[in-house]
Parts: structure tokens; C-alpha cells; sequence
């Protein structure tokens, strides 16, 4: 097992991305408390912590959480739009203090796409400009793209940039939109048909493969990625049996996650791949289930891949 912790060390942003599932609120994470959060963490076993926001990097304590986790024997990421670390003296403060390990988020690689779902123009062109710092300070770093009305049909291109312009990328996470709250649950256009992102999603995992890049998608139910199974967090936390705990800026407060099965339709029953598939995240009240189909392929191979730590 290799659990890890999230922490949100702000909750609000300097972009506003028609797509955030992760409504905005004034609290901001103080270093006593975040000292705590760590110790938790490695009282539990824990293997790393995971920075996020909003934007972490609009927090003021960002090297002190850094250089406390990495005493208590943590490994450290953070999630990031990427603005900031533009600047190429903060990325720098950073790896220094560090943090080595990023990702960055980027949602199309066509400039007018991102833009348009960050609401921020020129966003394309900052996190561009944070993955060639981290390049150039040789972190380690990974894409995050969230899959989207606005994108899904061009995934493949975006792993094909990453590939050509960002060969030091080595690994990236597609994230199924979350259209449950925030302004995502509002922004109704940004939401997609399964079936949209089918074809690109596929190609992109592809090209990636054939690269010798590593990858993980999330809120994807198996049916659509049976070539691609074994890259499915959810999966992989399912066979191994994994757990996460995020703390949150927000009335959830602390939440301990060790179910990551959500809705499944009366197809699923029959499927070869149920017992090892997550289902369909917010079926309903965002996705349809008839778009759900059942297959059967051997889930042995899965299952095997997974557990000897194959990427």
C-alpha cells in the first residue's frame, strides 16, 4: 500500500475555472495546524502528503509545510494552475526548500481552450512557462488535466504535446469532471457525454504508453478504458486495498476515504471487471448510466499487473 494525505493549504484561486469542483471559502491553512496534519499523517503510516488548494501556492507557509514533512520522513507533491511557479525565482524556492515533486494542471493544448476554461487569459502561457522552470530545475513532474465538454475531443493532442514540447513530463492524471458542486455543478455546458471522450481518451493513453510515460485516470468506469484498466486509480486502490485522508478548508473538515466504489447501473452485475471497477461517479445527477455497458475480458491479468507494481 502506498497511502497518501491531502492537504488544502488555501481554498481560493487566481483562476476560475468553469470546471472547479471545489467551491471557495475564506480559511486559509495556519503552519501549527498544517504541523499537525503532518504528524497525523506519519502517525498513520502514511507514505507522502499532497498539497492542494484552491492554489497552494498562494500560501504563505508553503516552504515551512515542505521542510517539516520532509523531516518527518514524507515525500511531498503539489497540485498547481502553475501561475506562480511562472515565476521562475518561486519554483526555484521551492525545489530549494524541497518540493520536487508537481503537478501542474493544463486542460487543452490548443491556448484558446484553456484559456477559456481557466476564465483567465493567458493562463495557457503561465503554465507553459512553470513547466519549462520545473524542467529546467529538473523536478519531477506530472501533468493533471480534468476531462470536459471543452476537451474531450482533443485529449490526444494534449498527450501528444507533452510528449514533442515537455519530454520530461513523465507521467500525467485525467480526471473525469466532478460535476457535483462548485462552479462546476453551475457552468451545466462544461459537463460531457461519456461517450464525447471515448476515442480521444483512448488515443491519448496511447501515445503515452508508446512513449514510456506512466498515467492514471480517475471517475472512469472500466467499460470505457478496458485496454487502459490497470491505470485506473480507483482500481488500484480498490485491488490493494489503499485508503487516503484529505483535509479540508471547509465544512467537511477531515474525511477518511476508504471506499472508492460509486454508483453502479443493473449492467454492472454482469460485468467480468464489477468487483475491481469504481462505477460511474455521479451517475444521475451528471452522468447517464446508459452509457454504461458491460464487458468481458479476464480481470486476472488486472489484477496481477496491479499488485506487482507495474505502472
Amino acid at each position: 500500500m502506498a497511502n497518501l494525505g491531502y492537504m488544502q493549504l488555501v481554498r481560493h484561486c487566481n483562476q476560475y475555472c468553469r470546471i472547479c469542483s471545489n467551491p471557495e471559502t475564506p480559511y486559509v491553512l495556519d503552519l501549527d495546524t498544517a504541523v499537525r496534519e503532518i504528524d497525523d499523517f506519519v502517525a498513520r503510516g502514511y507514505d507522502g502528503v499532497i498539497l492542494t488548494g484552491g492554489e497552494p501556492s498562494l500560501s504563505d507557509i508553503v516552504v515551512d509545510v515542505v521542510r517539516h514533512a520532509l523531516a518527518r520522513g514524507l515525500s511531498v507533491r503539489m497540485i498547481t494552475n502553475g501561475s506562480r511557479i511562472a515565476d521562475e525565482a518561486v519554483a526555484r524556492s521551492y525545489v530549494e526548500a524541497g518540493l520536487r515533486h508537481f503537478h501542474v494542471s493544463m486542460y487543452s493544448s490548443r491556448a484558446e481552450v484553456h484559456d477559456h476554461i481557466t476564465s483567465v487569459k493567458g493562463s495557457w502561457d503561465l503554465a507553459c512557462r512553470a513547466l519549462a522552470n520545473l524542467g529546467d530545475l529538473g523536478a519531477d513532474v506530472n501533468m493533471n488535466t480534468v476531462i470536459n465538454r471543452f476537451n474531450c475531443d482533443h485529449l490526444d493532442e494534449l498527450a501528444r504535446l507533452v510528449v514533442d514540447r515537455f519530454p520530461f513530463v513523465r507521467h500525467m492524471v485525467f480526471n473525469n469532471l466532478d460535476p457535483s458542486m462548485g462552479r462546476a455543478e453551475t457552468n451545466r455546458e462544461a459537463l460531457h457525454r461519456l461517450s464525447d471522450m471515448e476515442v480521444a481518451l483512448h488515443r491519448a493513453l496511447g501515445i503515452l504508453a508508446q512513449s514510456g510515460k506512466t498515467f492514471r485516470v480517475e471517475r472512469v468506469p472500466l467499460c470505457f478504458m478496458t485496454e487502459f484498466a490497470y491505470a485506473s486509480t480507483e482500481t488500484r486502490k480498490i485491488v490493494k486495498n489503499e485508503e487516503r485522508i484529505v483535509h479540508f478548508l471547509d465544512e467537511k473538515g477531515t474525511v477518511r476515504q476508504t471506499s472508492f466504489r460509486h454508483h453502479k447501473a443493473a449492467v454492472c452485475g454482469v460485468c467480468s471487471l464489477d468487483s475491481i471497477c469504481a462505477g460511474l461517479f455521479e451517475m444521475g445527477a451528471g452522468y447517464d448510466e446508459s452509457e454504461l455497458a458491460p464487458v468481458f475480458i479476464d480481470k486476472a491479468p488486472i489484477i496481477r499487473r496491479v499488485m506487482e507494481g507495474q505502472p
